[in-house]
């Protein structure tokens, strides 16, 4: 996969990709429709932030790439690229704990804070994705 030049696009199987990790400055794209929300996202090669309905989702320093972004019940699944290793901050439930999976392997459990945010570490190589899955209370 590559980075996403149109920095926000929806899949044919209804998720979303956003994100490029190559730009030197910062562009943003803003009222990005997708099943009835709207998205912003920033991106270049020190952040990518997104947010839906004005309110925080997903961010990485650095910037990454991310493919098939699917929220569903109490799961969060996306594959992320990047030029290097990236800090990821996700918006989840207050105070919840999730079990966080990369490459398939249990990486281990992590509590979001009061704010929901929830906070992990990925290894990232050049020209390969990180599957990251993140499951509520197991």
């Amino acid at each position: 996969m590559s980075v996403v030049t149109e920095l926000i696009r929806t899949e044919a199987d209804g998720t979303i990709s956003f994100g490029n990790y190559e730009l030197i400055q910062k562009e943003k794209m803003d009222g990005y429709e997708h099943e009835g929300d709207l998205y912003k996202v920033k991106t270049y090669r020190e952040i990518t932030k997104l947010e839906r309905n004005g309110m925080f989702v997903y961010e990485s320093v650095p910037g990454t790439a991310v493919h098939g972004l699917s929220v569903t019940g109490d799961t969060m699944e996306f594959e992320v690229e990047g030029s290097e290793d990236a800090q990821i901050t996700v918006q989840m439930e207050d105070g919840a704990e999730y079990s966080v999976y990369i490459d398939g392997a249990d990486a281990g459990s992590v509590k979001a804070n009061m704010g929901g945010k929830l906070v992990l570490s990925v290894e990232l190589d050049p020209g390969r994705n990180a599957a990251i899955k993140i499951v509520k209370g197991n």
